[in-house]
């Protein structure tokens, strides 16, 4: 038997997702497509919480996230870092001879409000990128907090990566006043991976008119002239637009609070298993809402742990990520996933526990 897929993403996807991925296929730039896209993006809207343009692009996020640097940015970035997949970020504007400040924090912490503010207030920046639910560490950034200062600063594009919390975690992102809102559909989606999602404001817009050089395949101004026809530039991956708007329905039979409830929920039981057997990695507060990062506070063999897990339950969770391998391990709980799914599996680690020798130092 497969191993179900609790680790950090890609997730399990659910049999109507599967079922939506098999149908026929259509012509891109025939009469059927613009049908499809007219039941997917104005649910996109509804769950973003934004009467902005809303894109879908072929690709990992990856793509959007260099996108939103070659398209945001004419003067410099500031990169908010505190974990592998904000270092990413990062590292990509630097790679895309952009300008560009980090401003890091430890593994394990959040990036704060204030810290922020300090240092576009030196005027250097254009641009922001910050990662909301830092999926290495299992941090979630406050986005509330951060959007006051954002006010601050009506000339800089602030570019938020949701790639492991869209779909699980509210984000209001024209109250927020967020510029760029992307995600890959692998996460609380539930969709296999392939299918890039993001929401662009008109100032984001208005600043890529303005950027020589941003690129061809993620050119946001050219998304927003297809997006006029409901087309998108370039092939876009169909199957995976039929599995959203299979989720799109799911959502709105579900729900949308209601599924961002659901998480909240399973994040405290998450949360609650790991305080009493461990500790958690993320300080409180700061923890994330779709997955758990465990503190391994008990020098457990985290491996022995995986191993265990695959060969008696046929379920997957994962260890820990790049410098955190074996000092922590993730339970993700995002998707469709239940209560009751997720009560099952920390209970079988409960078993598989008293097993297991304590690693080597």
């Amino acid at each position: 038997p497969r191993n179900r897929l609790f680790i950090p993403g890609p997730i399990e996807s659910p049999k109507w997702v599967l079922s939506a991925m098999r149908k026929p296929m259509i012509s891109h730039r025939g009469k059927e497509f613009p049908k499809l896209y007219k039941k997917v993006v104005p649910g996109l809207k509804e769950l973003l919480y934004t009467k902005g343009r809303v894109f879908l692009g072929t690709s990992s996020a990856s793509g959007v996230m260099e996108g939103a640097i070659r398209n945001a940015s004419a003067k410099r970035v500031l990169s908010c870092t505190c974990g592998a997949f904000s270092e990413r970020w990062f590292e990509i504007a630097k790679a895309n001879g952009k300008e560009t400040d980090q401003y890091g924090v430890e593994w394990g912490q959040p990036n704060r409000a204030e810290e922020i503010d300090t240092r576009l207030a030196t005027g250097q920046y254009d641009c922001l990128t910050l990662v909301h639910n830092e999926t290495s560490t299992g941090v979630m950034n406050d986005l509330e907090s951060i959007s006051q200062v954002m006010k601050k600063y009506p000339d800089v594009v602030w570019c938020v990566d949701a790639v492991s919390s869209m779909a699980g975690v509210k984000i209001e992102v024209d109250r927020l006043g967020i510029d760029v809102c992307l995600a890959g559909v692998q996460k609380a989606f539930a969709i296999p991976p392939g299918l890039a999602v993001f929401a662009v404001s008109a100032k984001a817009l208005a600043r890529a008119r303005t950027v020589a050089n941003r690129g061809a395949y993620y050119d946001f101004v050219k998304f927003a002239e297809f997006d006029d026809k409901l087309q998108t530039p370039e092939t876009p991956a169909i199957a995976h637009i039929n599995a959203l708007a299979a989720q799109v329905k799911s959502f709105r039979k579900e729900g949308i609070e209601a599924r961002f409830q659901r998480h909240l929920q399973l994040a405290g039981i998450g949360r609650a298993w790991a305080r009493e057997r461990f500790d958690t990695f993320a300080p409180a507060g700061f923890e994330s809402v779709t997955l758990t990062t465990v503190k391994n506070t008990r020098g457990i063999d985290v491996k022995a742990l995986i191993e265990a897990l695959k060969a008696s339950r046929h379920v997957e969770i994962g260890n820990g990520y790049g410098k955190l391998k074996d000092k922590t391990f993730r339970i993700a709980h995002m998707g469709e996933t239940t209560e009751a799914e997720l009560k099952e599996i920390l209970g079988w680690i409960d078993e598989i526990l008293p097993t297991l020798k304590q690693a080597s130092a």
